[in-house]
């Protein structure tokens, strides 16, 4: 069996999926008297218990499991975790809310006890619950294109699960043994007594992927497409997103050629954002180009364990007032002035914070300004401009890529996983992979030339040289979208805060994360498996924990 404790949580997934449900089945059906068997009776109530999974998504763990806790609330952590560990996403002054700080200093994921790496775990293998309880339970009624649709977002899942869980709890697949290196368990049970395995290997795990991609789009290509194009309708899985993954799947393990095709596949219908879209703040499904992303409810909101309160510089929380958050410099320099994404970062923003890491906080202080009127003056303008006030601490550097809707409030916005954008750089990456610069180009070239008005792919001709602007390209578009854990180890690529001038990260605040050696021969970037699930599990022992 998996653990005591997650049986427990699948036990508890019914309920938490049925109280999700809508107006007319509550009219039928009280939410607390419905039994297990009666949630995949009809195409109707799996459907409810599908829309279960998606308000998981980005629900406060204790919402969905036993064991849970207020301070995770799905993927509203684990997106922009994957630039808080890297340093994408800098941290300007010490705030420990959510244990945020300690991410960045790579003190909680290489702990097999905290928290971070018990609630991934286990939200993860919840989503994997939930998606075997459609999927085993479909043979009970007749094939329609409206069940297919169902299963399609349910395999959809249990890829999407299992790729998240195989990339942090395992080695890179390029950097390692994939034959050999032990990856996650496969778990297939949505019945007591949950009975699993031992860690399958991250080849088996990645064959399991890709079994469920190809499933689900069989499926979704004999299902119902998507209804509507708005915020809600994308948070429902569709054939582009099983695409999206299959191309990121693909990616990760360098079957470059299937990278590619998947992700033009994925982005279609899907019209790359113009500038005003592009620096309206990241809010909402609702932008052309999101494929796929959680519509959070107002009702249902998670305040101060959003998103936007661990990452945007404009959300009302002392995580953002006290420590705005601020983007590698080399980063933001090397945009041209063309380049209209550079305008969400303020490189000479006034540095308000006495408390900053860098001790450059407060006028005096700042080498950016020798005028206090001008100083001042610069404080009002960035206040007006993005809606905060002056409790909210600015910094050089600081970005207002993610806004809310609301600036200088707690309320709620979509949280965007999947976008036209990435599909175009990873097309680019894999054919720069494949040494094919013609094809890299084509495709890097329709993402440049909306970006900037000046942009010159030729100058781009040689591997290495499109390698680099890719590297570059995903840093400054993907900024704060949390790919920067996953583009780290399938580049191999160190953390190196000091290099090149300097990120503008403080040595002191980042301490032992300010520089970290490449994946392949630091085996801190693997997430340890929690501490918990080893105890419980009789399919796993000592030797199963990820080595330090």
């Amino acid at each position: 069996m998996l653990s005591s404790r997650f049986k427990l949580m699948l036990l508890a997934i019914l309920a938490i999926t049925i109280t999700s449900c809508e107006e007319d089945f509550l009219d039928t059906s009280p939410t607390d008297a419905i039994a297990a068997a009666d949630a995949f009776a009809s195409e109707e109530n799996m459907q409810l218990v599908l829309n279960g999974l998606h308000r998981g998504l980005y629900s406060q763990s204790q919402t969905i499991f036993p064991g849970g806790s207020t301070q995770r609330a799905g993927n509203h952590y684990w997106v922009p975790i994957g630039d808080n560990l890297t340093g994408g996403l800098i941290h300007s002054a010490s705030a420990n809310n959510l244990g945020w700080r300690s991410e960045m200093q790579w003190i909680s994921h290489t702990d097999p006890f905290s928290l971070t790496n018990r609630i991934l775990w286990y939200h993860r293998y919840n989503i994997i619950a939930g998606a075997n309880g459609l999927i085993n339970n479909a043979g009970n009624l007749t094939e329609t294109p409206t069940l297919n649709t169902i299963l399609g977002q349910a395999y959809t899942y249990r890829a999407y699960s299992y790729l998240s869980l195989v990339q942090h709890y395992a080695k890179g697949y390029l950097i390692g043994n994939p034959a050999s290196d032990p990856g996650v368990i496969i778990l297939f049970n949505s019945d007591p007594p949950f009975e699993s395995g031992p860690r399958a290997t991250v080849q088996e795990t990645y064959d399991q992927i890709e079994a469920d991609l190809d499933e689900a789009i069989r499926l979704f290509q004999n299902g119902n497409p998507r209804g509507g194009g708005g915020p809600a309708a994308k948070s429902q899985l569709n054939i582009n997103v099983a695409y999206g993954l299959k191309a990121r799947m693909a990616l990760s393990m360098g079957d470059w050629q299937t990278a590619a095709d998947y992700a033009v596949l994925a982005r279609d219908g899907f019209p790359l954002m113009d500038e005003a879209a592009w620096l309206s703040g990241f809010n909402t499904n609702d932008l052309s180009e999101v494929i796929w992303g959680s519509n959070v409810i107002a009702a249902e909101t998670t305040f101060f364990r959003s998103y936007f309160y661990l990452a945007s510089n404009t959300f009302n929380g002392s995580q953002i007032r006290n420590n705005p958050k601020i983007a590698d410099r080399r980063v933001i320099d090397a945009a041209p002035d063309t380049d209209y994404r550079k305008k969400a970062f303020l490189p000479t923003a006034p540095n308000t914070n006495t408390s900053a890491a860098n001790g450059e906080g407060g006028f005096g202080n700042d080498p950016n300004y020798t005028d206090e009127a001008v100083f001042d003056a610069a404080v009002d303008s960035i206040n007006n401009v993005y809606g905060i006030t002056t409790r909210f601490n600015l910094h050089p550097y600081m970005h207002f890529k993610l806004k809310n809707k609301n600036p200088g409030s707690i309320d709620p916005d979509d949280v965007i996983y999947m976008r036209t954008a990435e599909m175009y750089l990873i097309e680019a990456e894999a054919y720069a992979m494949l040494n094919n610069i013609p094809a890299a180009q084509a495709a890097l070239n329709a993402l440049g030339s909306e970006r900037d008005s000046a942009y010159d792919v030729t100058q781009y001709n040689t591997q290495q040289s499109l390698m680099d602007h890719i590297k570059w390209q995903r840093r400054l578009e993907l900024y704060a979208e949390g790919f920067g854990y996953t583009d780290h180890i399938r580049w191999d690529e160190p953390i190196d805060h000091a290099a090149d001038g300097g990120s503008g990260a403080s040595e002191i605040l980042y301490q032992d994360a300010y520089q970290i050696d490449r994946p392949s021969v630091e085996n801190r970037w693997i997430f340890k498996i929690p501490q918990a699930e080893i105890d419980a599990n009789p399919n796993l022992g000592p030797g199963d924990q990820n080595p330090n």
